[in-house]
């Protein structure tokens, strides 16, 4: 069966590392009740240089940070083109705007990419719940997880490539990051992180991931 890949925004045109401020900013198809879910993979922290550190070095380590948030973007549209499978590395260097050499200057092998961009992500997420009220921050979860243009296209495209990835995510660090953001103990964050799972498999309408948020603050909160 082929399965036409999901369209993508002007946005996704490749650029330059100079114009990527963040990894990856995405409005993808609307949901059954009509309304999008906007998906930001934000900036990675730049590089802090250590103290006495020269002008010279945190100049070259901020443009490292900004290189691999570039390469990161790139990896997002290629990913999210292609599918996991079939996009390549010059595929990645392409969407990024850079030779395929200054790729492999920073990841080895298409899977340190998959594996930067899946880490990226998590800190991002984390980052994002932490900002907000319990309820608002699961629903900002939901909405992010469900619509997002990667785990979508893997999701229809190669399930088996993003269960492996989901379970190469689940180290102990996403539990505690949901713990950390969202002031909740191991066992309500490894809660949160399978439902949240569910949601990348069958995201549901933007209705349906609302009232789930809302049950699960109050999970959350009874925790």
């Amino acid at each position: 069966m082929c399965v036409n890949p999901l369209p993508l925004p002007d946005r996704y045109s490749p650029r330059t590392i100079e114009d990527t401020g963040t990894v990856l900013t995405a409005a993808p198809p609307a949901d059954e009740t009509g309304r999008h879910a906007t998906v930001v993979l934000g900036e990675l922290p730049l590089l802090r240089p250590p103290a006495g550190t020269s002008a010279v070095h945190a100049r070259a380590g901020a443009t490292l940070a900004r290189t691999r948030r570039g390469l990161l973007a790139g990896a997002a549209v290629a990913f999210a083109e292609h599918g996991l499978k079939r996009a390549t590395m010059q595929h990645v260097a392409a969407a990024a705007g850079v030779a395929k050499a200054t790729l492999y200057n920073h990841f080895r092998t298409k899977d340190d990419v998959a594996a930067a961009l899946v880490e990226a992500e998590l800190a991002r997420l984390a980052g994002l719940a932490a900002g907000l009220p319990r309820e608002r921050a699961l629903l900002a979860l939901a909405e992010e997880v469900g619509g997002h243009p990667v785990l979508r296209r893997l999701a229809q495209t190669e399930p088996e490539v993003l269960s492996r990835l989901l379970q190469g995510a689940d180290d102990g660090r996403c539990a505690a990051r949901v713990a950390s953001a969202l002031f909740v103990d191991d066992d309500t964050a490894a809660v949160v992180l399978s439902w949240l799972v569910g949601l990348v498999l069958r995201p549901g309408t933007a209705e349906q991931r609302g009232r789930q948020a809302a049950t699960m603050a109050r999970v959350a909160t009874a925790g």
